[in-house]
């Protein structure tokens, strides 16, 4: 059967001082690194092995699929970067502190741009100190200012239908290394999970999450590596 693998990046620097991050590229921790390796260490020990691998233009999720891959005895194969398996585009919150803009805004606004479906955060302006308009990784992408989980989704799938279901259909066992909010994505999609219940997802930091799927790579099923 086709096996996919999702991991979240480990954490990451604005991770551990709870700030908001988005496209911004923030770096792992020490202890993002670990959290890295040791899901390499568990996809060699489980015997789920990658054979091709996607992330995002993001140091983070690349760093930790580098991690995970030499780990697992794997740095070898295949690898597709793409600026659509990115982290939602946090807007005009990038960098901002959450409990200090919970403060400053109440609690249920920013539970509103944070895990709200379809309302997006503020725009993030150009020339404002977090605009990447001259990234060269982004050189040729019309960059978002903000997005909500709806608009992250509606990139994030057809890329997943174009790129990776092929690979798939193949028979590869794919990886993807990634974000909370575009594997947020890939899981709705997977699993039939309602717009509603999505936002509440959470997925962990280094945690391997594997599906198994049938011919038409519908969901056999979800668990996470470490409960296996």
């Amino acid at each position: 059967m086709p096996r996919l693998i999702l991991v979240r990046h480990g954490q990451s620097q604005w991770n551990l001082e709870n700030r908001f991050t988005g496209w911004w590229d923030v770096d792992l921790t020490p202890k993002g690194e670990e959290e890295a390796l040791a899901a390499g260490k568990l996809l060699a020990a489980k015997g789920v092995l990658p054979t091709v691998a996607f992330t995002s233009f993001q140091t983070r999720a690349i760093r930790t699929l580098h991690f995970a891959l030499e780990a697992a005895g794997r740095l070898w194969i295949p690898e597709t970067k793409d600026w659509r398996l990115n982290e939602r585009h946090y807007g005009g919150l990038t960098g901002l502190d959450k409990a200090e803009t919970a403060a400053k805004h109440g609690d249920e606004q920013v539970k509103i741009w944070r895990r709200s479906f379809d309302i997006p955060p503020p725009v993030l302006y150009a020339g404002s100190e977090f605009d990447l308009g001259k990234d060269a990784r982004y050189a040729c992408i019309a960059i978002p200012n903000t997005e909500s989980l709806k608009d992250t989704i509606a990139r994030v799938l057809p890329y997943y239908e174009s790129a990776i279901v092929p690979q798939l259909k193949a028979g590869e066992t794919v990886i993807i290394s990634a974000h909370g909010n575009s594997l947020r994505a890939l899981v709705k999609h997977l699993s039939g999970i309602s717009d509603d219940e999505i936002t509440g997802l959470e997925i962990p930091t280094g945690q391997p999450i594997v599906y198994e799927l049938d011919g038409n790579l519908s969901a056999v099923e979800r668990y996470y590596l470490s409960e296996r």
